[in-house]
């Protein structure tokens, strides 16, 4: 490939329809309109197109409203020279199918992109950075993501991005997560109150992602790093009682602390995340050094969100 390649014309094929796969489809739709010839398709599970559930059907709808074709494939199911054979009929694929698939499912997929002979894939990397964590931290996940990593710059075939988003913003705010407890008005800081983390909302990852594939030049072997906001623990609290108009009290959960509750429990991912995002190594980065803010694009910031979202 050479660098007259455009983006005019590609196909491209999202896994997953899911919290971000969704918002991923819809701006690409968008985008795919400016460039003639472009098409856009998603992977499903066939018990997925055929669901009853309300939420599967209004999403399926949605999808074909878009005009998206929807290829029906079980990653889980289907073999690597299966899913290749899938993957070889497209330019460029987006793995949106979130961890809830397992371990191994990104190793699997990146060989399947691999063996597909694919110009582009962009794993399912929308998240933290996993170089800067790496190997053996708490969450045993991430070795995974580096695998994924070692195996796709080890080859000059087929071009790959890396998205890296931070954490989803809702998911700071999550009653499960256990930083911030709305009840009892209390932010729990992981590591200490001045520990960064970097927040995206989904709807953001999927217009900034549709940037990303459009953009020209040609984005290629490279990690591009996303950010709705970067916070500390305490201006998430200090932005919390601004907007709710409350006091909220103020707590750390130090490394060493939430380290011994995960060796109780070893297997709680909840816990495994906790204790990485305490440690704040790859978590975090300057908003300013986003690609967002160094293409003048507009994304919600923590703020906003919480005003949008927790403000009754």
């Amino acid at each position: 490939m050479n660098s007259t390649q455009t983006t005019e014309a590609q196909s491209i094929l999202v896994i997953g329809a899911g919290e971000l796969g969704m918002p991923v489809l819809r701006n690409l739709a968008r985008k795919a309109k400016d460039h003639q010839g472009t098409t856009i398709s998603v992977l499903l599970r066939a018990a997925t197109v055929e669901s009853t559930a309300p939420v599967k059907r209004r999403d399926v709808f949605e999808i074909r409203e878009l005009g998206i074709e929807i290829v029906a494939g079980d990653i889980l199911a289907l073999a690597i020279s299966e899913l290749a054979a899938i993957f070889a009929r497209f330019d460029t694929v987006i793995g949106c199918a979130g961890f809830s698939a397992g371990r191994n499912t990104p190793m699997k997929l990146a060989k399947s992109a691999l063996e597909a002979n694919l110009k582009r894939y962009f794993p399912w990397q929308f998240g933290v950075d996993f170089d800067v964590i790496g190997r053996g931290s708490p969450q045993d996940l991430f070795d995974a993501q580096i695998d994924v990593r070692e195996l796709l710059r080890a080859q000059d075939k087929t071009d790959w991005v890396v998205i890296s988003t931070g954490m989803f913003t809702s998911f700071l705010f999550e009653p499960i997560f256990g930083v911030v407890d709305l009840q009892k008005n209390v932010v729990k800081a992981l590591g200490s109150l001045d520990t960064e983390v970097t927040l995206t909302t989904p709807d953001d990852i999927g217009a900034l992602t549709a940037e990303v594939v459009f953009a020209q030049p040609i984005i290629r072997n490279e990690i591009i790093y996303l950010a709705g906001d970067t916070v500390t623990y305490r201006e998430v609290a200090d932005k919390l009682q601004t907007v709710l108009g409350r006091p909220f009290t103020k707590a750390e959960w130090t490394v060493r602390q939430l380290k011994s509750e995960l060796a109780q429990d070893p297997d709680n991912h909840i816990k495994k995340y906790r204790a990485v995002f305490a440690e704040g190594k790859g978590v975090a980065w300057p908003k300013r050094d986003s690609f967002n803010v160094q293409n003048g694009i507009n994304v919600k910031n923590a703020e906003e969100w919480i005003r949008e979202n927790l403000h009754s």
